[in-house]
Formats: C-alpha cells, structure tokens, sequence
C-alpha cells in the first residue's frame, strides 16, 4: 500500500509503497477514505514534537473497517468510523471520571508504537512506526479498536475526517475545557485549522464577542468566515492592547492558545481579566515558558491545558456529527483544497502560507 513516511526531519516526506501486517488481538484494519493536513505532522517533521523515525504521518482521518483481529467487539467489517489518536479503555480511573482523553490505555504502546509496544508497518524488512497510533497518511491503517469511532454510514466519510482531530480539540475546547457560558468574550491566538475551531465552538457556546488573532490578513478573514466578531493582525498592533480596547480595559473572559509558541503561550495569560480562563491548546514550545506568578495569583486566573479538547470520543465525535447535520456545525466550509496523496508536501505549504482553511487528502 501507499502510505506517506517521514524518514529525515525537516525534509520532504515521501510517499511510497510499504507493506502492513494484518490486526493483531484488539485491532482493526481501516481503508482510509480522508485525512486532514494537521500541523501537529508538520510538528513531527520539524522535530517539534519527538517522533521516532521514520513515521507513517497523519492524525485526522476517517474510513471503512476493512478487516478485525481476535477479540474485536467495538466494531465489525463495514462500519464507518473515525480515528481518534486517543485510545480510550473506558473503565481506567480517568475514563470512569470523564476525562477519557487522559486515558491510561494511551500510554502503553510508547511513542510511535501500537498498543503491544511494536509496529505494523515495514519496508524492507524495517519497521515503520505509526504517528499518533493513527498514521492516516496511508491508504490503510492499523489500530487498536478503541480508536475506531462508528459513525452514522450517512455522513460523508470526508467531511467526518476532520472530525478526528481539529474540529474535536477546537469545539471541545470550548464545551468541556473552558466550559464557555453565554454572553461572555474569548479571543483566540491562531486562526489555523484547530483556532477555526475554536471560533466555531465559541459561536455554539453563545459568547458575544469572538476575538481572533493572527500574523495573516488570509487566516482572519477565514476567523470571520467561521464567526469571528472581531480581529487582530498582531504583526501590526500590539494584540494585547488590542483585547483590553476591545473589552472594557479588561481583557477576554476566556482565551484559547492554538498555535504552540512561548510568545503565545506567555500572551493568553495576559490576554485575559481576573477570574479568566487562559487555554493552552497548541502543541507545547520546545523551550520554556515564563509569566509573572503575581499575575495569575492575585486575579484569580485559571491557566489549564486542552489536550484532545477534553473530549470523550465515543461520545463527542458523534454528538459534533449530529450538530454538523443539524447546520450548526460547519465543516463543509473548513475544506478549502483537496489533494492526492502524493501531493502531501504541497498540502503541507499551503497550510503554512495561510491558504487554506483545512487541506484535505482523499484517498
């Protein structure tokens, strides 16, 4: 099969065939129909995140189960699922609170590695390990069957892609993170495929003033696409300044970090009034952050981390199907530009110079 394999970082990613060994007990096999261009990959080809190499990259797609291993139960051949790179147990301490993302049954495998610790994909004789336990940049892909989300077969197997990871960690970052209420300000730092998100979910939560930022006049007119009341090329004004003229002297009730820089990081904190809820979504900076304590101690300021968006899987990404079907939810929109496999490092350009919303590869 044809999959996409980082092998060097910082160099282009080749797309070749390699070989896939069957499910093992627990797992499926999933013919992909979609996956979305996440910058959690680009991440992973910068060395941003820490990947073993070489990787078969992806983390948002969506696809048919093809074929089971021994013991599967969750799913039959023919289902349409989602991939979620969070295999969650559902009975381990933080899956029977709700917190099915901090699930344990996670961190068993390792890095770049299925859940009994080794790999499924090879070529010539090498193992080749699976981003995110997903590795949707291949025409198939093996996983453990708690990463299989069933979906209604109405629902177009394209458009439930980017249910997998941006839509997910952007809506319920606001739902079940911030737990944003109604009538009141956010602000998000990043109006990429993930800050996208973050708007649209701040629309459903009802907030009254939805302030994006970013350094691209493209990337803002995409926020006010998607609900953006207000925005902010930090390249020309101080974006901070810029919050508080917009929201009484007071900054945002909530802000949401999804870009992953310590400039970022640092900014949400300020970015938001006392008793505000400052999010980190963004995959962390290499290099440290620091803040005032002060600053947080006597206002009373919450700054939390979103990994997933809080999300319960199982549950979440059929309830985002359901208000995508119900026009609430736009992910028809996100789609800006569709690609062949082979043409991944283009996908991966467009998305850093700000064209698109969401680039697609369909299978």
């Amino acid at each position: 099969m044809k999959a996409a394999v980082l092998y060097e970082l910082n160099h282009p990613v080749i797309v070749e065939d390699i070989e896939m060994e069957g499910p093992k007990e627990g797992e499926v096999v999933v013919k992909v129909a979609a996956t979305g261009v996440c910058h959690s990959c680009y991440h992973a080809v910068t060395g941003m995140l820490d990947t073993p190499l070489p990787v078969v990259l992806g983390d948002e797609g969506a696809g048919i189960v093809e074929e089971i291993g021994s013991g599967v139960t969750l799913v039959k051949p023919g289902d349409h699922v989602i991939l979620s790179w969070v295999p969650s147990c559902g009975h381990c301490i933080y899956c029977s609170q709700g917190y099915a993302n901090l699930c344990l049954n996670a961190r068993k495998g390792g890095r770049g590695n299925l859940l009994d610790g080794t790999t499924r994909y090879k070529k010539n004789g090498k193992s080749i390990h699976h981003f995110a336990m997903v590795a949707s940049f291949a025409e198939y892909s093996v996983i453990p069957q708690e990463c299989a989300i069933p979906i209604d077969k109405d629902i177009s197997l394209e458009k439930a892609a980017l249910v997998g990871c941006s839509v997910t960690t952007g809506v319920c970052a606001v739902i079940n993170t911030a737990e944003v209420r109604p009538g009141t300000s956010v602000v998000v730092f990043g109006a990429g495929g993930i800050g996208l998100n973050v708007i649209q979910g701040a629309v459903i939560a009802g907030a009254e003033k939805i302030i994006a930022v970013d350094l691209l006049d493209t990337k803002l007119e995409f926020a006010r696409q998607f609900g953006a009341t207000h925005t902010i090329n930090a390249s020309e004004v101080d974006p901070i300044s810029a919050i508080k003229d917009l929201t009484d002297g007071l900054g945002a009730d909530y802000a949401f970090e999804a870009i992953g820089t310590r400039t970022t990081y640092e900014q949400v904190i300020h970015a938001i009034r006392n008793r505000g809820k400052a999010i980190w979504i963004g995959a962390p900076p290499r290099e440290p952050v620091s803040f005032d304590a002060g600053v947080v101690f006597w206002g009373e300021k919450t700054v939390m981390g979103s990994n997933y968006g809080s999300a319960r899987p199982r549950y979440d990404m059929p309830r985002l199907l359901a208000l995508y079907k119900a026009g609430v939810l736009k992910l028809d929109e996100l789609i800006t530009r569709t690609y062949r496999l082979e043409e991944v490092n283009e996908a991966f350009t467009a998305m850093l110079n700000g064209e698109v919303a969401r680039g697609l590869i369909c299978f």
